[in-house]
């Protein structure tokens, strides 16, 4: 196991303060606030340890309502909304500076059979026949501000190959979608689903609104370029592991009034469609003068 995923194994593992009370640290991974992937896997973590152990997240819907703070850790409070008897619902708010900056409800399921159908895998290289994201080269680096330098610069714990790379220096406009093969980059001792939904639920928030701004030739890294995460919703349908290879397929119907929609579908290697995705995001971009 690398460090890298160490310390993310660590991030997810919440401290508990009372019985719907939990706590847990933030992390500077270069982002100006919280990364949205980080609370959503927090709250996630927290309502699946006041829930029976045979029932799994089947489903997650999120609001962002403010900034959250790296330098403080955040508190999640667990609603324990219903237990019925196949499903159980949980309400998490997270807390910081005494206020609420997540809302989240997640909905958990029994096992149990039933008819089963999924869209099939789109047909692109497997992840062994792409190349790993290279490293910007160091004059790059240097141009960028110290928070994106540090984005770019650290070794995170997920490694990424696009089957179709996309220079976020210097933009094309592109048709509103992307293909993106992902992975832990160390293998995970414990195959418990909670601990790897909790870990998708993280990368989760990666590429999606990314995907917005494709046809418009436009990038995080630009300064007049303001991008947030306003909600976000998923759905877990199939067994995954999230230290083997995944698949994001990621589309953007529509981008209007400052905000874009992006709809992701999660596969496995072999062509299961483990998970699925939508998220709003704000796409806002600012007169320089």
């Amino acid at each position: 196991m690398t460090p890298a995923v160490e310390e993310l194994l660590s991030l997810l593992q919440l401290e508990r303060l009372e019985d719907n009370l939990f706590r847990g640290e933030s992390r500077d991974i270069g982002t100006r606030y919280v990364f949205g992937g980080q609370v959503l896997g927090q709250a996630l973590s927290a309502a699946q340890q006041t829930v029976d152990a045979d029932r799994n997240a089947h489903s997650l819907h999120a609001y962002f309502l403010r900034a959250g703070d790296i330098e403080h850790p955040i508190v999640y409070n667990v609603e324990r909304t219903r237990d019925g008897g196949s499903f159980s619902v949980r309400r998490v708010t997270a807390i910081q500076h005494g206020q609420p900056i997540f809302n989240f409800s997640a909905s958990f399921q029994a096992e149990e059979s039933g008819v089963e159908h999924q869209l099939p895998m789109p047909a692109v290289p497997k992840p062994d026949d792409l190349e790993p994201v290279e490293a910007l080269p160091a004059d790059e680096l240097a141009k960028l501000p110290p928070k994106l330098q540090r984005w770019f610069g650290r070794s995170g714990p997920y490694e990424f190959r696009h089957v179709y790379p996309r220079d976020e220096l210097n933009p094309p406009k592109r048709p509103p979608f992307q293909q993106v093969w992902f992975r832990l980059t160390g293998r995970v001792p414990e195959s418990s689903p909670p601990l790897h939904r909790a870990l998708l639920a993280y990368s989760s928030d990666f590429h999606l609104i990314g995907t917005t701004m494709f046809p418009h030739g436009i990038s995080f890294l630009q300064r007049n370029v303001q991008v947030a995460s306003l909600d976000h919703a998923m759905w877990f349908h199939r067994p995954f592991r999230a230290d083997e290879w995944l698949l994001y397929s990621c589309d953007s119907p529509t981008a209007q009034g400052a905000r874009g929609l992006a709809r992701g579908m999660i596969y496995s290697e072999d062509g299961r469609l483990v998970a699925s995705t939508a998220q709003e995001g704000l796409v806002r971009i600012r007169n320089e003068g």
